[in-house]
């Protein structure tokens, strides 16, 4: 399918064919008849990705300050890759669209094949000829309402939401400032509410359109001087913002007009800099609106499909532009004269000319339109980007293409090994896969995992999905014959460990590892060196500030990604056994209170070894950010060792300090870990990480899980006598 991509290092948007993805959960395919191109939102972000770097950082110092607390504790080259990455992964931009469903994801309901549907939200209803958008998403369209209008259901909702704000009552008096495409649908909405409205622009040919739809309006120069008569005297009932400025007049300009315990709504992104005289004279209530309505930026909500309750909420974002696509239909809001410009996809670069004001042309309602001619040809194709290589040892393909894969695990692929030809690489997110594949030189772009799995010319899979979905994909990887490197975590319960192990007993020719690569670190192996000729137990204190993720990320998701201890703790766990020698038997975990803040992250994992060593994780949320992440110490036979966040290690010994430095930058073994699984596909005989210690590490940390659960300590089980 073709969609529109929006360079973030340079701004340039180009149409580029993406292969279409297959609907989730809860979610449904939608083939797009046409999508509305958003002049504010999208106008200031490729404003933004036009900027050189300097620029950038002048625009947005709070990025700055992000890369500079993360450069104090990983160092300036790590921390100004992960930014440049960042920079490198391009925008998809688009977020309202109508079309027809073409196809629905497990669980679906309210919904079947062939609705036509106006859908919402960013990086769903982007602009491409196929979205697949989830449930509370996407509304159906009435009879008489065509596409085109439709297309405009989500900007309608964000208009529809900012008046509900204002609490307006039957013939009451609003004002709305800036009548761009927003502005313009806002006064439709208010004088469909019974209001009586005036609406306000700079320019004269914004003001003829309002006053082609029937609204009283006012340049800036006389605006203050027409609100007596429009109001008795009073002032203003409302005022809704709809313009987008940096300085401070339009908020100033929206007091002065206001009455006496009047309201203010900011729909527009204007200067908030409130002035207190006259918003303490009039007691004026000010309220920023926040996109389209209850459920928005609300993963449960927008993501899973649980709605609220009517009886509780009334208009949610689904509602809103269900409301929307009704004043349309029953002909109280009038889109005809607001669509100045229609674009078919190949042209749709040519859209953003206009709204970066690259034309002389003036513009309100601009459209971008897809083909909707049937086609024989089967919907998911994999985008072939290079031809076929010739056979090599080594054939992999790659299943996820998200932040994990991007920022982490696809650069270690450069420079390519020669006896490695990359085939393939999946996501769910088609675009997140072409791009990936044309970075990394993937001859193929899929959607599907199967594709992959099935594929009997690759013999070398990594899963770097979420969490969830590890465990299955390692099952049916390993089944189907092929060598298997997972990221972490390979299971989320005792149940997927087992089945996970069975099979993987069954294919003991075929090399499985699991990213555990603290224990690769450069800084690692020096470290078990100076404890090579220790022979006693070892005391362990790992101090973890990991930092706060927010209860509504997938990670702490109990079902998608199993939490944090599951998600990342388990590298902590591994490492330690690792250093330990030895298989862990008993774990006892504890936890401060999560305050409705935290998300069973700030524990204490204390771990007793087989052969005496003892280890304590100390894995927290609620620290400072500038601290160093990892540090780790180590007491045995006379030495104390200390790892500070893989960029140094000292030793105290016979009264002496020796220190060591990671090369250029801070090395978590990344590179070496898959490397050494690449080495293991080559060479056969002894795993990078024997297989006995990849499960018990996995078993070690769900026990750690069950045991802040149950508050007891947990005894764990050799892992060959458990599974047998």
């Amino acid at each position: 399918m073709k969609q529109l991509v929006q360079n973030m290092r340079n701004g340039k948007t180009e149409i580029r064919e993406i292969p279409v993805t297959s609907p989730s959960k809860g979610m449904a395919l939608i083939r797009n008849a046409c999508s509305l191109v958003s002049a504010g939102t999208e106008r200031l972000v490729a404003d933004f990705a036009e900027k050189n770097l300097v620029e950038k950082a002048a625009s947005r110092p709070d990025l700055v300050k992000q890369v500079v607390e993360k450069a104090r504790r990983e160092g300036i080259i790590s921390s100004l890759d992960a930014a440049l990455n960042r920079l490198d992964r391009p925008m998809y931009p688009g977020y309202s669209a109508a079309g027809t469903i073409v196809e629905v994801g497990n669980g679906m309901t309210g919904f079947s094949v062939g609705d036509r549907v106006a859908c919402g939200g960013g990086n769903y209803a982007v602009h491409a000829e196929y979205c697949t958008v989830p449930r509370n998403l996407i509304v159906k369209i009435p009879d008489n309402v065509s596409f085109e209008e439709a297309g405009f259901a989500t900007l309608g909702a964000v208009a529809i939401h900012g008046f509900r704000l204002s609490a307006p009552q039957l013939n009451e008096s609003v004002l709305v400032i800036g009548l761009g495409l927003l502005g313009l649908m806002t006064v439709q909405i208010a004088k469909a509410a019974g209001c009586r409205v005036m609406g306000m622009d700079l320019r004269s040919d914004r003001l003829e359109v309002a006053k082609a739809l029937g609204v009283e309006t006012s340049s800036r120069e006389e605006l203050l001087s027409k609100i007596p008569a429009f109001t008795r005297g009073y002032g203003v009932d409302h005022v809704l913002i709809c313009a987008g400025s940096q300085d401070n007049d339009t908020i100033e300009l929206a007091a002065n007009a206001c009455r006496n315990r009047g309201s203010i709504v900011a729909i527009g992104a204007v200067g908030l800099d409130l002035p207190r005289r006259p918003f303490y004279d009039k007691e004026i209530r000010f309220v920023v609106s926040r996109s389209y309505g209850p459920g928005r930026y609300d993963h449960t909500y927008e993501e899973e499909g649980v709605d609220y309750p009517i009886g509780y909420v009334r208009w949610t974002e689904n509602r809103n532009m269900e409301s929307f696509l009704d004043l349309i239909s029953s002909r109280k809001i009038s889109l005809a004269p607001l669509i100045t410009h229609v674009f078919p996809v190949e042209q749709a670069h040519l859209a953003y000319k206009l709204i970066k004001g690259e034309s002389d042309q003036q513009y309100l309602g601009v459209l971008i339109t897809y083909p909707q001619v049937e086609s024989s040809e089967p919907i998911h194709q994999p985008i072939r980007l290079r031809p076929p290589s010739p056979p090599q040892p080594i054939v992999t393909g790659i299943i996820g293409a998200g932040n994990y894969a991007s920022a982490t695990f696809l650069p270690l692929l450069k420079p390519k090994p020669q006896d490695v030809t990359l085939k393939s690489i999946a996501s769910n997110r088609g675009a997140s896969a072409r791009e990936a594949a044309e970075k990394y030189g993937f001859e193929l772009a899929e959607v599907n995992s199967d594709a992959i799995l099935e594929d009997p010319a690759i013999n070398t899979v990594a899963i770097l999905t979420r969490h969830d979905l590890h465990s299955d994909l390692v099952i049916r990887a390993l089944g189907n014959g092929k060598h298997v490197y997972c990221e972490k975590p390979i299971a989320l319960s005792l149940k997927q460990l087992q089945q996970v192990y069975a099979v993987y007993r069954d294919h003991l020719d075929q090399v499985l590892m699991v990213g555990f690569n603290r224990r690769f670190a450069p800084l690692t192996t020096q470290l078990m060196e100076l404890l090579a000729e220790a022979e006693e137990p070892v005391a362990i204190n790992y101090t973890v500030n990991a930092g706060f993720i927010p209860a509504s990320h997938w990670v702490q998701d109990p079902e998608q990604g199993g939490g944090r201890i599951l998600g990342e703790a388990c590298h902590m766990i591994d490492l330690v056994s690792f250093i330990a020698r030895s298989r862990a038997v008993q774990v006892s975990t504890v936890g401060l209170p999560n305050l409705g803040v935290y998300s069973d992250d700030n524990v204490n994992i204390q771990l007793k070894f087989k052969n005496g060593s003892i280890a304590s994780i100390n894995y927290l949320a609620n620290g400072e950010k500038a601290y160093p992440k990892e540090i780790l110490k180590v007491f045995c036979a006379g030495r104390t060792l200390v790892l500070n966040d893989f960029r140094t290690l000292e030793q105290w010994f016979n009264g002496s300090k020796t220190s060591h430095r990671s090369a250029i930058k801070a090395d978590k073994g990344h590179r070496l870990s898959w490397n050494s699984f690449l080495n293991a596909i080559r060479k056969g005989g002894e795993l990078p990480i024997p297989a006995e210690e990849i499960f018990q590490s996995s078993l070690a940390t769900i026990a750690a899980l069950e045991s802040l659960s149950s508050n007891e300590p947990v005894s764990i089980p050799d892992i060959s006598t458990l599974f047998q």
